[in-house]
């Protein structure tokens, strides 16, 4: 490492969302480098001029006690490698449930490296992507409307974790018992002198708990600012979306606190001729991305339920076609279902468990059957360019193609940027990668990751 400090290391609870946070820093000029696990000293001699540092996990499909194992460990290591702020990175629309994928669990475990901290900052609005918090009521923009949490058409039916409360406190408080408290959009409006003493007498009333209101940039960088100031007096692990990293980013600039070079300073991105993308979402946006590459001219080829469980023999025929298509020039789309309503949802759940495989399972041993395939089909067609759509998904398909890190390239849609891929092995070093969760991107976003160029 150089002589620039690190500003910031974070713990993205799953992939897609981690992307999104490093995309928030890389955008603004400090470089990010995103590893599949948290890194030693030595792994960050390799990259000049580092700011932040991310580890991207799948503890957001995880239960509690798999995410105990996951977490405890990353946040130790992150909270010994010097930076000011450690942040346990979420989905911005706060995908949890005490069951599956607890927020407040990794809250709880995480707190044991920071004695000297009583009060966690919970931010998760994010304007940018569409994201606001209001009085503790969380909101996210989908199309063209902005829906309540609770009444989001996709949140709300979530085949994992629906939303059936709106406010973050007592939704986390479902998952963690403890004290919260809330500096609301009035409370941060006002001369900074102001602001910041509301922000003191909350600190003094100890919660372990306090969320920040989210409703615009001019909140967003008082809220930066506080949690900043907070952290340079003693570290601090804070917890929420990538409005953490947009927050933080635009004190950062406003105080002229050093960027660094990035690699898309000189690395030039060409179109593709074609790409591969593999989904593993259920999302309704996900479909229709789906569909759009279709009519675009992409061969869309749905997998058969039944070689979701296959572990010995791979569905030859499903690859060789695959492989057929991209060695001609053809862009290609793998998928497990289009939308929410999919009856090949419903068929899959009641496969697995008539195999003895628990629901909670299904995202991982799904995502890690795609990865293996994906790998596969990389190294027959070789492709350079390669999208994966689905939060859960992306995580286990990456830890199936021997990636240790990646770094953004260019934004494509807010939170999915194309990146460049670091590993130890020649054939998957410096291949592009774009990774979107399932709200994620425009209807045309697989064909805007094949068309993506630096001019």
């Amino acid at each position: 490492m150089n002589d620039n400090q690190l500003l910031l290391a974070f713990y993205g609870d799953d992939f897609t969302g981690s992307t999104d946070a490093m995309e928030a820093l890389s955008q603004k000029g400090y470089r990010t480098v995103l590893f599949l696990e948290a890194p030693t000293q030595d792994m960050l001699q390799r990259f000049e001029n580092l700011r932040c540092i991310g580890v991207a996990g799948t503890s957001r499909a995880k239960t509690a006690p798999e995410l105990r194992k996951e977490v405890r460990p990353v946040i130790e290591q992150l909270s010994q490698i010097g930076a000011p702020v450690v942040h346990y990175k979420t989905c911005s629309t706060f995908d949890s449930s005490p069951e599956i994928g607890s927020i407040g669990e990794a809250i709880r475990v995480s707190l044991d490296f920071f004695p000297k901290q009583d009060t966690v900052p919970l931010l998760v609005g994010a304007p940018a992507l569409g994201r606001y918090t209001v009085f503790g009521q969380h909101f996210a923009r989908m199309d063209d409307l902005v829906y309540r949490l609770d009444r989001h058409p996709i949140m709300a039916r979530h085949p994992v974790t629906p939303m059936g409360e709106a406010d973050l406190r007592l939704h986390l408080k479902k998952q963690f018992n403890t004290e919260m408290a809330l500096i609301n959009i009035i409370e941060l409006e006002g001369e900074t002198d102001l602001v910041t003493e509301r922000f003191r007498k909350k600190l003094e009333e100890k919660p372990t708990v306090l969320l920040f209101d989210v409703l615009d940039e001019e909140r967003l960088l008082m809220s930066g600012r506080l949690i900043w100031e907070a952290a340079s007096k003693n570290r601090a692990f804070v917890v929420g979306s990538s409005g953490i990293e947009y927050a933080l980013t635009a004190f950062w600039e406003k105080e002229g606190i050093s960027q660094s070079v990035t690699v898309q300073s000189d690395y030039e991105v060409f179109p593709a001729k074609q790409i591969l993308a593999v989904s593993g979402s259920a999302s309704y946006v996900s479909q229709r991305q789906i569909e759009t590459a279709i009519e675009q001219g992409f061969h869309g080829i749905r997998i058969p339920i039944d070689s979701l469980l296959e572990t010995k023999s791979q569905p030859e025929e499903l690859l060789n076609e695959a492989i057929h298509l991209l060695n001609k020039g053809e862009s290609v789309v793998l998928y497990t279902a289009l939308g929410t309503e999919d009856a090949a949802i419903a068929s899959t759940r009641e496969l697995f468990a008539s195999k003895g495989i628990d629901n909670s399972q299904t995202g991982e041993y799904i995502g890690r059957q795609l990865g293996r395939w994906t790998n596969y089909i990389i190294r027959q067609a070789s492709l350079r360019r390669v999208v994966i759509a689905g939060g859960d998904t992306s995580g286990f398909v990456t830890s199936e193609m021997g990636i240790f890190g990646l770094e953004m390239l260019l934004p494509i849609s807010p939170g999915a940027p194309l990146c460049k891929v670091y590993s130890a092995d020649s054939e998957m070093d410096g291949i592009e990668l774009a990774l979107k969760g399932g709200q994620f991107g425009s209807p045309d976003y697989f064909v805007r990751v094949r068309d993506a160029a630096t001019n």
